[in-house]
């Protein structure tokens, strides 16, 4: 009789699985990387190769990994390979192969006896589906449904998926409530360490990125706290790393810390250039690279910034637009966020535009276009009721009353969104909102109030190092209130009553020419009238 034989673990078998444990990327891909065989090895290869941002070898790998389970008669398990692998290309944009290997773990699925919990990761594709038509309630319903199958079959990877789309698409749907509660429930999973690397990296940039869409600025600030420990967790991590530094730069900027943002938007562009996930982060990194750069006044860099975030694939606005403006290109910066607003669907997805569409258009003159942007953004603050998109709303809505001519709504409004955003600590937000309260107590008599508000809007311009918003208010701009030499010599034959047509002639300039100077003075001095920028001429001592 002979003595029953052990199994024998080959060293670099054990010390991978070890090294995977430990989430010891580069040194778990080391030993896996030629003796990962069976199946079960080839999926811990594959996450290894996922981290490090190596998407091809990651989909080679679980590609062996389904024919391995297939021949071992494991069709569930190759079924969960199939549907990662269509996730991997559907990620990176390859929608035929994702679609072929999600219709392969949809009829492995049809070839199950009894329900199994790869349902849920066939519903998942459903799920997707429906995002991407724009269907939210069923998008919802289908997201729902993945939860109890995972709880049902204590799947956490699963149930974490399904929770945090269900929560995302009840706060579209208007139920900020529960959708919040669901999307906090789902990252309580990933903080407590529940989630497979994977889905924990997914889970937290979805869900940062979706909470910077939706203006939760406080749960933004909290996750990418957590998110930075999790990755100081696992140096040699390469996948969510570029979207991790990206949101910390975000956050950096909206406190004001100008300098360190973009320290680590560098960071994106030389260090992480592998992993689809990086090559998002580096369209966004130079997208808010260019922010930064324009907020300081440095216009050719913001300019080159943009450009290369439209190489890599992201949209570079309203940001692009808000430059044009900077620039004096008023026309040009109009025309180019009419564009895209236009093409953005109503709603959520115009937040982000909304806010420097009003800008522009008060600039442009354009006062029915910033109204109806303002009422917009007031239905979307109303349905998602939190502080920042309140800020905006407000903020908005002061500075169209400043245009209309009603300084004490303006005044009202404006303080409103300096409250917000002092509380959420965004500070040149902040300072902005105390331009438009000076502008409105200068209009109501109050000039006392009105270089308070200044001084201190000025002193954290300066600050920040927000050069044009300094050199708006400075002392030896301040009263000329923004307005170039030309623009104040226009204003000055304003004041004394004289027509475009005699403007022209005594300027020696086109009267489209002087239009345009009109358009910019308006926006400037938040009038809307030539009577009414006669009156601050000479309230003001310009004329």
């Amino acid at each position: 009789m002979t003595a029953r034989s052990e199994v024998v673990v080959e060293p670099d078998l054990e010390l991978g699985r070890r090294c995977f444990a430990e989430a010891n990327w580069r040194d778990a891909y080391a030993a896996l990387a030629g003796a990962a065989q069976d199946a079960a090895d080839l999926e811990l290869f594959a996450e290894t190769a996922y981290m490090l941002g190596l998407d091809d070898e990651y989909v080679s790998a679980l590609e062996r990994a389904h024919r391995a389970h297939l021949r071992v008669g494991a069709p569930a398990r190759a079924l969960r390979c199939a549907f990662w692998i269509g996730h991997s290309w559907l990620f990176r944009g390859q929608i035929a192969p994702a679609e072929g290997w999600f219709a392969r773990a949809r009829r492995l699925l049809e070839r199950e006896r009894h329900d199994v919990a790869e349902r849920g990761y066939v519903l998942i594709t459903d799920m997707l589906g429906h995002l991407m038509s724009g269907e939210t309630e069923e998008a919802a319903a289908v997201a729902a449904e993945i939860v109890e199958v995972g709880e049902r079959f204590g799947d956490d990877d699963l149930v974490a998926l399904g929770m945090m789309e269900q929560g995302h698409a009840l706060v579209r749907l208007g139920r900020l409530p529960d959708g919040l509660r669901l999307i906090d429930e789902t990252m309580v999973a990933v903080t407590s360490g529940e989630l497979s690397p994977i889905v924990a990296g997914i889970v937290y940039c979805n869900t940062i990125s979706f909470c910077r869409e939706v203006y939760q600025l406080r749960r933004v600030k909290e996750w990418t706290a957590a998110l930075t420990r999790w990755c100081a967790r696992q140096p040699n991590m390469v996948a969510h790393k570029g979207v991790c530094l990206v949101h910390r730069a975000e956050v950096m900027t909206l406190g004001g810390a100008w300098d360190d943002a973009l320290v680590e938007l560098g960071r994106v562009s030389e260090e992480l250039t592998r992993g689809a996930l990086n090559q998002l982060a580096r369209g966004d990194a130079a997208y808010h690279e260019a922010e930064v750069r324009r907020l300081r006044g440095e216009f050719a860099l913001a300019e080159e910034a943009y450009r290369r975030a439209s190489s890599l694939g992201r949209e570079p606005q309203p940001g692009h637009a808000l430059l044009l403006l900077a620039q004096g290109r008023s026309a040009a910066a109009a025309a180019m966020v009419r564009r895209v607003v236009a093409e953005t669907s109503r709603g959520l997805p115009r937040a982000a535009l909304l806010p420097a569409y009003v800008e522009i258009m008060l600039v442009a003159g354009d006062l029915d276009a910033a109204a109806g942007a303002c009422r917009e953004l007031g239905e979307i603050a109303e349905q998602q009721d939190n502080d920042a998109i309140h800020a905006v709303s407000s903020q908005a809505n002061g500075a169209l009353a400043l245009a209309l001519g009603d300084p004490r709504l303006a005044l009202s409004e404006s303080r409103r969104a300096w409250q917000a955003w002092h509380q959420i600590e965004a500070p040149y937000n902040a300072a902005r909102c105390r331009v438009l309260i000076a502008r409105a107590c200068s209009q109501l008599g109050d000039d006392d109030s009105s270089a308070l508000e200044l001084h201190a809007a000025l002193e954290t311009f300066t600050a920040l190092g927000a050069r044009p918003d300094v050199e708006a208010l400075a002392p030896d701009h301040g009263s000329r209130h923004g307005l170039s030499d030309r623009e104040i010599d226009v204003l000055r034959l304003v004041a004394t009553g004289r027509s475009n047509r005699e403007i022209a002639a005594t300027l020696f300039l086109s009267e489209h020419t002087v239009a345009r100077h009109l358009q910019n003075i308006f926006g400037k001095l938040g009038v809307s009238s030539r009577t009414a920028a006669g009156a601050f001429a000479h309230e003001h001592h310009l004329a």
